[in-house]
């Protein structure tokens, strides 16, 4: 089955030249318009968002940036990225997601992960030839990237994963929906463990191991850190001089917190139990970085006030 090339760069809205600033940018900017918790009255939002997510888990990546620029549109031809397919261009040993992973099939096919074995030796698995020998063979175990949400691990869930598997003799099988089980406070780069979902053994042998590794979407508002995150809080230039009561949206719910008068940017405040879970009971902490924010442009009215400011204060920063 053909797999369809994804243009991420038009996906975030930016150009092949676009800096690596550009496109945190253009992610965080459209992160924010299409999270399924702010875009509830947009029916597409979740599928915009996932798109939006992986297209930042490329570029927004040097060396899959690289990779995927190398290749371009012609990434099938002649490529053999050891990923999901037994060959270049998804050739006779297949096995597919349909996008329930969270990634698309374009993702999974470049990025993808792979078997255990060396897919073409005479002992490599299902991607590679059969076993010569008659023995019983175990099947390869193969691993893939599974995305998944902050808002998942928090009390933990179960998924709905789609999978076609090659067969024994190297044909597509029939697509079956596996339920995935996401235990709660579970971090990044862990894997669930789904018996008997990897390739086909081969006399008789055992069959192979799925293994999902678990990848954290990308989110408009936090950035994890094991069990911590970490996020910023905008302030304007007068609020960190005089002081602000602001709230702060936590994954545990909005939270009321103080910045003091002269407060300085780039100062951290914790709040203890705010973050991720760390076990049955406990959480780890949020950070909130704060980050002042200036106008791009004034009216004047507006620059009449800085002019006065200016005149009239005492501060100066260069001594």
């Amino acid at each position: 089955m053909a797999v369809k090339y994804r243009d991420y760069y038009e996906t975030l809205g930016v150009t092949k030249a676009a800096s690596q600033d550009e496109i945190k940018k253009a992610f965080k900017k459209l992160a924010r318009q299409y999270h399924p918790d702010v875009a509830k009255d947009q029916p597409d939002a979740e599928e915009r968002f996932k798109a939006v997510n992986e297209a930042y888990e490329v570029l927004g990546d040097a060396e899959k940036r690289r990779k995927y620029d190398t290749l371009g549109p012609g990434w099938e031809q002649g490529q053999d990225f050891g990923g999901y397919s037994g060959h270049p261009g998804g050739g006779q040993y297949e096995y597919h997601f349909g996008g329930s992973t969270g990634f698309s099939d374009f993702f999974e096919s470049m990025f993808g992960g792979r078997g255990g074995g060396d897919p073409f030796s005479a002992y490599g698995g299902g991607r590679g030839r059969r076993p010569r020998s008659s023995q019983p063979t175990a099947g390869e175990d193969i691993e893939a990237d599974l995305l998944v949400r902050i808002e998942e691990i928090m009390h933990g869930s179960t998924r709905e994963v789609r999978l076609a598997r090659p067969t024994a003799d190297g044909q597509r099988g029939k697509e079956i929906t596996i339920r995935v089980k996401i235990p709660k406070g579970i971090s990044g780069g862990q894997r669930i463990r789904c018996g008997g979902m990897g390739y086909p053994g081969a006399n008789g042998g055992p069959e192979g191991d799925l293994y999902l590794r678990v990848r954290l979407e990308r989110h408009p508002l936090y950035r994890p850190d094991g069990h911590d995150l970490d996020t910023d809080l905008v302030l304007a230039p007068w609020e960190v001089v005089l002081g602000a009561g602001v709230t702060i949206p936590t994954p545990h719910g909005d939270v009321k917190m103080t910045v003091k008068p002269g407060s300085q940017p780039g100062t951290k405040l914790r709040l203890r139990g705010k973050g991720l879970p760390n076990g049955k009971e406990g959480y780890g902490d949020l950070y909130v970085t704060l980050v002042v924010e200036f106008p791009d442009s004034v009216g004047e009215e507006e620059e009449a006030l800085w002019k006065s400011l200016a005149e009239k204060t005492r501060f100066r920063p260069r001594g």
